[in-house]
C-alpha cells in the first residue's frame, strides 16, 4: 500500500515529477492545469498509474489511468488514495506486470 510517507512533500511537487512503484504498478505525480467551469486556468495535481514493466514515456497512452486532485495537501491524499484503489482492483495484472517485457515495441522511433 501506498502510504504518505512514500510521496515527497509539496514544496518538492511544486517543482518536479514524482514517480515511483509499488508491487508492479508505476506511478507519476506531477503539476498540471486544467479549466475550470469558468475558463479559468487552475493548478491541479495529476496522478498518472500504469503496470510495470516500463516508464511513462515507453508505456502506452492505452495501458496508463490519470486522476486530477486539489494541488495541496488534500490533494495528495486524495491521490494516494484513488492509485491505491486502483492497484486493489488491478492487483493480479500488476503482480504479473513484469513479464511483459516482450510486449515491449520500438514504433514510437523512427
Amino acid at each position: 500500500m501506498i502510504a504518505r510517507d512514500d510521496i515527497l512533500s509539496m514544496e518538492f511537487l511544486k517543482k518536479s515529477i514524482y514517480t515511483g512503484g509499488h508491487k508492479g504498478m508505476r506511478y507519476r505525480l506531477e503539476k498540471s492545469s486544467e479549466e475550470d467551469e469558468q475558463g479559468e486556468s487552475k493548478t491541479i495535481l495529476l496522478a498518472t498509474v500504469w503496470p510495470e514493466p516500463f516508464n511513462y514515456i515507453t508505456t502506452p497512452d492505452e495501458q496508463k489511468m490519470s486522476n486530477s486532485f486539489s494541488f495541496d495537501e488534500d490533494g495528495v491524499t486524495d491521490a494516494i488514495a484513488w492509485m491505491n484503489d486502483i492497484y486493489f482492483e488491478k492487483q493480479k495484472d500488476f503482480e504479473e506486470a513484469s513479464k511483459n517485457w516482450n510486449t515491449y515495441r520500438m514504433n514510437h522511433i523512427g
